[in-house]
């Protein structure tokens, strides 16, 4: 049984850092994926990671704030986001990846609950 769960979310002003973490208690090491979902819009795709942290992709708006990087001897993924502001206000999903494009929320089997982030202006 696949488990995953985030935490580290929190209220944060504008221009401060947070780190989110995602700890996958069951399965085989494979591409993970964090996406974030702000209130009334759509799921959006943000970073992946492959099984052993040699490949990573960004969408093109997190580029140069956010990091993606995992610690497979912990079964964790983390999510370093720097220069935050208001707007990435939304709630944070870690997943494991399936099949099919990893830039798609259908790529992805396995979802977290979720992590609050909440930037102050």
């Amino acid at each position: 049984q696949v488990q995953l769960v985030e935490s580290g979310g929190g209220l944060v002003q504008a221009g401060g850092s947070l780190r989110l973490s995602c700890v996958d208690s069951g399965g085989t090491l494979s591409r993970s994926g964090w996406f974030r979902q702000a209130p009334g819009k759509e799921r959006e795709f943000l970073a992946t990671i492959n099984w052993n942290g040699e490949s990573t992709d960004y969408a093109d708006f997190v580029k140069g704030r956010f990091t993606i990087s995992r610690d497979n001897a912990k079964n964790t993924v983390y999510l370093q986001m720097n220069s935050l502001t208001p707007e990435d206000t939304a709630v944070y999903y870690c997943a494991k990846y399936y099949t099919g494009s990893y830039y798609q929320i259908e790529g992805y089997r396995y979802w977290g609950q979720g992590t609050q982030v909440t930037v102050s202006s």
